[in-house]
C-alpha cells in the first residue's frame, strides 16, 4: 500500500448525508481533501458551506447558472420528473472538477453517489456512462459503493485502499446513518429537495418559459416560486398574491419589466415580461383588477412603470372564469 500523504482529492460536496461521508471516508485515510459545490438559481452552496466548515475541509463553490440554463435547453439525456437533467447535469459537474483537478495537481475527484439510490442517474449503466462522458474515467471514485464498481486508478496506484471503501447499494439510509453515527456527522439535510428542477410544480412553470424561449430571464426565472403566473402570448404576467409578495415582485422585477401597480383600491402588484404591445398590456391590467378590491364591472387605476417612465392607466376587470386559461 503506497503512502496517502500528498494524495489530494476534490470530492463534489452538495452538502447531503452521502456527500459528506464520502469526503470523511477519503479525510479519514490521509487524504487531503477538497470540496467543490455548484452554485445556481435553482440551488445554492449554503449546505454545503456548513458541512464544509463541519468537516474541517476547505470548498470552492463554482458559479453554474449558464452551464443548467444551457443543458434545460438543450439536455442530452432528457429530464426526470420535473424539467431536471440530472445526468448532464452531473456530468457538467464532473467535467469541470475534473478540468481543476488537471490544473491544480489533484490526484483524483470523488462523489457521494450510491449505486441503485437514484434511478435516473444512479444505476450500473450511468454510472460508468458519467465517468466517460466527463472525461473522468479511470479518476472518478464512489467511495459509498467503490467495492461493487470497477476499480479506479485511484484504488490501483495505492492512493486510496480499496479495503477500506464500502459497497452500499439501494435506497435505505440504514448503513449511511449508521456510518453517520461511527464519524462523528449529526448535520445533514433530508434526502431528495435542494434542487427547485426536480419540483413537477416548479418544472410546469419553467417548461412554459423553455417553451417560450425565456431560459435567459433570470429576474423571472427568480420569481417563478413567487405569486399567480399567466401567459400572455409572447409576454409572461406575475401577480402578487398578498403584500409580501407585492413587495418580493418590485424588489425583483428587473430593469427589463413592465410593473403594474393599483392606485385608487387595495390589490395586487403584477409583472409583465416581454414586448407587450397595447392589447396586452390591457390584458395584463384587465387580469390584475380582477384581484384588486374594487366594485364589480369599475375601472381600477393602476400606475404602470417601465424602462420608458411611468404612466397611469385604468384597467376594467377581467372575468374571474377566464383567468383560469391563461394561467401557468
Amino acid at each position: 500500500m503506497t503512502s496517502t500523504s500528498g494524495i489530494r482529492a476534490l470530492v463534489l460536496l452538495s452538502g447531503g448525508l452521502d456527500s459528506q461521508l464520502a469526503a470523511a471516508l477519503l479525510k479519514a485515510q490521509g487524504i487531503e481533501v477538497t470540496g467543490v459545490v455548484f452554485r445556481s438559481i435553482f440551488f445554492d452552496a449554503q449546505v454545503a458551506i456548513d458541512a464544509a466548515r463541519s468537516l474541517g475541509i476547505p470548498l470552492r463553490v463554482i458559479e453554474f447558472n449558464e452551464t443548467i440554463l444551457g443543458l434545460i435547453e438543450h439536455p442530452t439525456h432528457g429530464f426526470g420528473a420535473g424539467l431536471n437533467p440530472c445526468i448532464d447535469c452531473h456530468t457538467a459537474m464532473i467535467k469541470i472538477a475534473g478540468k481543476i483537478m488537471r490544473e491544480e495537481g489533484f490526484h483524483f475527484v470523488a462523489t457521494g453517489e450510491v449505486l441503485g439510490e437514484r434511478p435516473m442517474s444512479q444505476n450500473r449503466r450511468t454510472i460508468p456512462m458519467i465517468a466517460q462522458e466527463s472525461g473522468l474515467e479511470g479518476y472518478l471514485l464512489r467511495p459509498l459503493s467503490a467495492k461493487l464498481l470497477e476499480i479506479t486508478e485511484p484504488e490501483k496506484k495505492g492512493w486510496v485502499d480499496r479495503e477500506r471503501l464500502l459497497a452500499i447499494e439501494g435506497r435505505s439510509r440504514r448503513p449511511q446513518m449508521a456510518l453517520a453515527r461511527e464519524l462523528g456527522i449529526t448535520s445533514f439535510p433530508q434526502p431528495a429537495g435542494g434542487c427547485l428542477l426536480t419540483d413537477p410544480g416548479y418544472g410546469k412553470k419553467l417548461r412554459d418559459m423553455r417553451k417560450h424561449g425565456e431560459m435567459r430571464n433570470l429576474s423571472a426565472i427568480g420569481l417563478l416560486q413567487t405569486g399567480r403566473h399567466f401567459r400572455l402570448g409572447d409576454c409572461k404576467l406575475i401577480v402578487g398574491r398578498n403584500q409580501y409578495e407585492n413587495k418580493t415582485l418590485e424588489e425583483n422585477a428587473g430593469k427589463d419589466a413592465v410593473i403594474l401597480k393599483p392606485r385608487s383600491v387595495p390589490g395586487p402588484v403584477g409583472v409583465l415580461y416581454g414586448k407587450p404591445a397595447d392589447d396586452t398590456l390591457s390584458l395584463a391590467g384587465a387580469i390584475c383588477a380582477a384581484y384588486c378590491k374594487s366594485g364589480p364591472g369599475l375601472p381600477v387605476a393602476f400606475e404602470v412603470s417601465s424602462g420608458a417612465g411611468k404612466k397611469s392607466c385604468e384597467f376594467l376587470p377581467a372575468k374571474k372564469e377566464d383567468l383560469d386559461a391563461l394561467r401557468v
